[in-house]
């Protein structure tokens, strides 16, 4: 083999060495990514189902129910609610009222969460979470003008 053939041969190796790696290294990312979702858009079915993400809100007062280490709550954005079941301990500074972010799977309608945060002091929220709310708030209000102005 001449040395300019040999010189091709290792240069098209070395680019095929880097096209694997860089799929490699796309893949995992893609498959580590968690997106995050406010209850309106998981009842407009823009949630993946059977998949990671994330839901945040605030937990709806009066919705807590223990069963041991078994817990059911409901996230709203104040336009939509989500019921969301968690085994485990939950942070301290969880409480109804509050803001949290759970991460886990959508399972018939149901939030299965395998983590659950709860902000870390008074005036503290996601902005992912902030955001989704502020969009339902908005949402409310359009709607309340539309309905007030309705005529009979």
């Amino acid at each position: 083999m001449k040395p300019r053939h040999r010189r091709l041969v290792m240069v098209a190796g070395g680019v095929v060495a880097v096209a694997a790696i860089a799929a490699l290294v796309l893949n995992a990312f893609q498959s580590n990514l968690v997106f995050f979702y406010s209850p309106s858009q998981v009842a407009n079915h823009e949630a993946p189902e059977g998949r990671t993400f994330r839901i945040g809100g605030m937990v709806e007062v009066g919705s807590v129910q223990r069963d041991g280490t078994q817990i059911r709550f409901v996230v709203t954005d104040t336009a939509k609610t989500l019921p969301v079941r968690f085994e485990g301990i939950l942070p301290d500074l969880f409480k109804e009222g509050k803001g949290v972010v759970a991460q886990g799977q959508l399972k018939d309608g149901i939030f299965v969460a395998r983590e659950v945060l709860a902000k870390h002091d008074e005036n503290y929220m996601p902005p992912e979470a902030a955001e989704a709310l502020k969009q339902a708030q908005a949402g409310d209000e359009k709607l309340g003008k539309t309905v007030q102005g309705a005529k009979p």
